[in-house]
């Protein structure tokens, strides 16, 4: 290739470029981008000063405690006059359709008013409207707002109203597909499974394993299968049956993934509510902690129950010591205070696991 040729073919590829964006800038200044998208616009604002189904009532305005109040919070025109109007419905003890949308159009610029929340279902309750259509209407707000504590306090209240739980289980699994660990709505699975008496429901255990099954780390769902077992049953202690089964589906859990706390701390609980000693998973713990050779241990956390154990034991203090070293030392050094303090306690007359 001559020398010629280089230096056309460079020129054409800085000149591509500069027109590429020349393009851009030229479309920019006419106003367009370079690929047009559609903006979603914002709805206009809703005012009820000059709607004619509002013209008997009187808005009460805020008291921010005097004409200048220290901090006065900015609300928008919209959301002070909506809820200057609904202060006034209130006052008036006013149940009607027009409240409701009332609530509605507050709810949807703040879910988070709970006194809004709690007239809405005064309201429903009044007016003896259809709760299912209620619940309807809540779906999509919900799954909106995921963080919303107060949309979860509505749903209770409508659904305890309702006295049936048919479909929840449907919504509550699609919330968890947004985030399955989101705390409002395992509280209210929880609360569902209480106010239905769902414990000894086999889909309810069934979904629990299908939540662990999906991701063995999800300590929500660890907590929930706790809850439907040992910790919704008022101190019951389980059957015979149940524990055994209960320790076999842990231990495969735990030989998933030996360092995930999870499984192991309801291992614990289990231990708890039947009144066994811990040293009754001995064996499996050496599954995943060797003493005797320090580089084959695979889990802190079976380390840390074989240290308790050993300080059971009368003859094995010396292993107790071992397994603290270790964590202490090597596998979790961030808290070596921790383990040198339970090592300490060793030499006490009593030993506190």
């Amino acid at each position: 290739m001559s020398l010629q040729l280089i230096r056309s073919s460079i020129a054409s590829v800085f000149l591509s470029a500069f027109h590429f964006l020349r393009v851009i800038l030229l479309r920019l200044r006419n106003g367009l981008t370079y690929t047009e998208t559609p903006r979603r616009s914002m709805p206009p604002p809703k005012f009820y000063h000059d709607d004619e189904a509002w013209k008997d009532v009187e808005p009460l305005p805020q008291d921010d405690g005097g004409m200048h109040p220290l901090a006065a919070i900015a609300y928008t025109e919209e959301y002070s006059e909506a809820m200057g109007y609904l202060r006034a419905v209130m006052a008036n003890n006013e149940f009607s359709e027009r409240v409701l949308e009332l609530t509605e159009h507050i709810i949807n610029m703040n879910p988070a008013h709970y006194t809004v929340w709690l007239y809405r279902a005064r309201t429903i309750s009044e007016l003896g409207k259809p709760l299912q259509d209620e619940i309807k209407w809540l779906n999509p707000t919900a799954l909106k707002h995921l963080k919303n504590y107060q949309i979860w306090h509505h749903r209770q209240t409508i659904i305890d109203a309702l006295g049936s739980p048919e479909g929840e289980a449907d919504f509550v699994s699609q919330m968890l597909e947004k985030d399955e660990k989101n705390y409002h709505v395992w509280s209210y699975r929880q609360w569902l499974v209480k106010r239905f008496d769902l414990f000894d429901k086999p889909e309810e255990l069934q979904w629990t394993e299908s939540m662990i099954d999906a991701d063995v780390r999800n300590n929500s769902a660890w907590n929930h299968r706790y809850y439907l077992v040992i910790g919704g049953r008022e101190g019951k202690a389980p059957s015979e049956a149940v524990t055994k089964r209960e320790i076999e589906y842990t231990k495969e859990a735990v030989r998933k993934a030996p360092q995930n706390q999870s499984p192991w701390n309801y291992l614990m609980g289990i231990l708890r509510a039947a009144q066994l000693p811990k040293s009754t998973i001995k064996s499996f713990a050496t599954e995943f902690a060797d003493i005797q050779s320090p580089d084959d241990v695979y889990s802190s956390h079976a380390l840390d129950l074989l240290a308790d154990i050993y300080a059971e034991e009368e003859n094995n203090k010396e292993l107790a010591e071992k397994a603290l070293d270790l964590l202490a030392t090597r596998y979790d050094p961030i808290r070596a205070n921790y383990w040198n303090y339970r090592k300490g306690l060793l030499s006490q007359p009593e030993v506190a696991a």
